[in-house]
């Protein structure tokens, strides 16, 4: 079995991974295998990525290399003694592949080993749910990498390298130990460097700051003059690349700390419902809800009993969507509509907050909407 070490340098993350694991108490780990079932194949690599505080201080890289079939025992030993003192474990997919195959391995040779014990922090399981926003041809590692513009040296894929590392076993070739150490040592550092996608989940699931609001005015492709507001905001964390989306009428353009938002404002009537109907008559003629307190005056043939769908009264005003009733009071279209709307009011124009909260409400609509553009 060889051990190789390496400092990194001066690679960073471009994320504050301080947000999610404690730095010197993490791992990031990545496994070569000759196949996808840890009964039926060998491991023969476990690549890891840890911090020192001490010399060699910042990121550092540690690889366990199999140089025969009988040497992932040792591996397996030197991995399980090396993550002791450590808590977090990062990694790319290891919730499905590298955790379930290493416990088999640990379970086959009877390591005490227990990956309950450390917090699991899986990339491709925090990015999954932003794929279609990604707009990225599939979600492999490699993928992603590209999106953050992160460079690989490595060409190869970890199935091409099963067949090199079966000639290794025989040959210990330096220049195919070379490509294996390459592959693995490109992975690792790579998760370094995707962590930084993980600002896509902060952009729905963190507060942002409305710099500056602004409204605007279009002609839709039937030439109807639209108005919209387009809110300027700061984000907590970067994100690593330009992403544009749109869902539900409303648009995102962001890079780096800065984004711009749009949503469309409805220039309309809308109604508000009263929710105790049973204390409200309906005036057909006005088309409106009035309360029994002051409907004494009106003939009973032109009063009848609200009901829940005809108990509003009606606004012509400017209103912005909501999907939940963040504000109130909340406007309908009809009763049974789904769409919520709350009045642009000349004072909620004045209120910084109100923007801030209603810019991460739009923003997390459009993270959950499936159809995203």
């Amino acid at each position: 079995m060889k051990c190789i070490k390496n400092n990194l340098g001066v690679l960073v993350p471009n994320y504050p991974i301080e947000n999610f694991c404690i730095p010197d108490q993490t791992l990031f780990i990545d496994i070569e295998t000759t196949g996808l079932y840890a009964q039926s194949s060998n491991l023969y690599m476990i690549g890891c990525i840890y911090y020192e505080t001490t010399a060699p201080s910042g990121w550092n890289s540690i690889q366990w290399l199999a140089t025969n079939y009988d040497d992932e025992l040792n591996v397996l030993k030197e991995f399980a003694e090396f993550a002791k003192k450590y808590r977090y474990l990062i990694h790319f997919n290891g919730n499905t592949f590298d955790i379930p195959y290493l416990s088999k391995k640990m379970e086959q040779y009877h390591i005490n080993f227990n990956f309950e014990n450390y917090e699991g922090i899986d990339i491709y399981k925090r990015l999954l749910p932003y794929k279609k926003i990604l707009k990225l041809p599939n979600f492999k590692q490699k993928t992603i990498e590209n999106y953050v513009s992160s460079k690989r040296t490595d060409e190869y894929s970890g199935r091409e390298l099963i067949d090199i590392y079966h000639e290794y076993v025989l040959s210990h070739d330096e220049e195919k130990e070379k490509l294996l150490l390459l592959h693995n040592a490109d992975d690792i550092k790579g998760m370094l460097e995707i962590i930084s996608a993980l600002a896509i989940p902060d952009l729905f699931n963190t507060p942002v700051k409305v710099k500056k609001v602004h409204a605007n005015f279009y002609n839709d492709i039937n030439n109807n003059q639209c108005s919209e507001i387009i809110m300027n905001i700061k984000l907590t964390t970067p994100l690593p690349a330009e992403i544009s989306y749109g869902a539900n009428g409303c648009y995102f353009i962001g890079n780096g700390f800065e984004g711009k938002l749009r949503v469309p404002v409805f220039d309309e009537e809308m109604k508000y419902f009263y929710s105790n109907y049973k204390n409200y008559y309906y005036l057909p003629k006005e088309d409106v809800a009035i309360h029994k307190s002051v409907a004494s005056y009106v003939d009973k043939e032109y009063r009848e009993q609200a009901k829940a769908s005809n108990c509003y009264t009606r606004k012509k005003a400017s209103f912005l969507p909501q999907w939940n009733t963040v504000f109130t009071p909340f406007y309908k279209r009809n009763y049974n509509d789904k769409e919520l709307f709350f009045e642009l009011t000349d004072e909620f124009k004045t209120q910084r907050e109100a923007f801030n909260l209603y810019a991460h409400h739009v923003l997390e609509m459009m993270a959950l909407d499936k159809n995203t553009d």
